[in-house]
């Protein structure tokens, strides 16, 4: 069975409440039960982490090299900053799957480029919460062939 190590960054605890005409009123929780009922159909295995610290994310990235296949991560604002967390995804040998929930290509200049993208194996953005099934869903097609 794929592990798949699903991550997400500083201020997605608050999604539901926080800017809702930007990321909708869909829980960080309710995301997170989506996730595992279509990781159980496809048969994968998933973490579901959140942290609003860098040090952390950085610390679960590297502790996916023994502990996952793939990451799913949703960086959030750590997306335009962390060359630290571009780092430790380059030490991770599995796909990687950045997500985000709004179209950050449409937002402003200051959410427009994802340092992250540049480790990432693909991008998912602008598809609201169903970003993670989609990465969830390529990861199990991805690992068919």
């Amino acid at each position: 069975m794929k592990r798949v190590m699903i991550l997400n960054g500083p201020n997605l605890n608050l999604l539901g409440v926080r800017e809702p005409h930007i990321y909708g009123t869909t829980t960080l929780d309710e995301i997170r039960q989506s996730c595992e009922r279509e990781a159980a159909a496809l048969t994968l295995a998933v973490t579901f982490h959140q942290s609003n610290h860098e040090g952390e994310l950085v610390d679960l990235i590297q502790s996916a090299r023994q502990d996952a296949d793939a990451i799913i991560i949703n960086p959030a604002g750590y997306s335009f900053t962390s060359i630290a967390m571009v780092d430790a995804i380059k030490a991770f040998e599995g796909p990687v799957i950045e997500v985000h929930i709004s179209n950050i290509h449409a937002r402003d200049e200051l959410h427009q480029h994802s340092k992250i993208s540049h480790a990432a194996t693909g991008v998912i953005c602008g598809l609201g919460p169903y970003g993670y099934i989609a990465a969830l869903r390529a990861l199990a097609e991805t690992g068919k062939r």
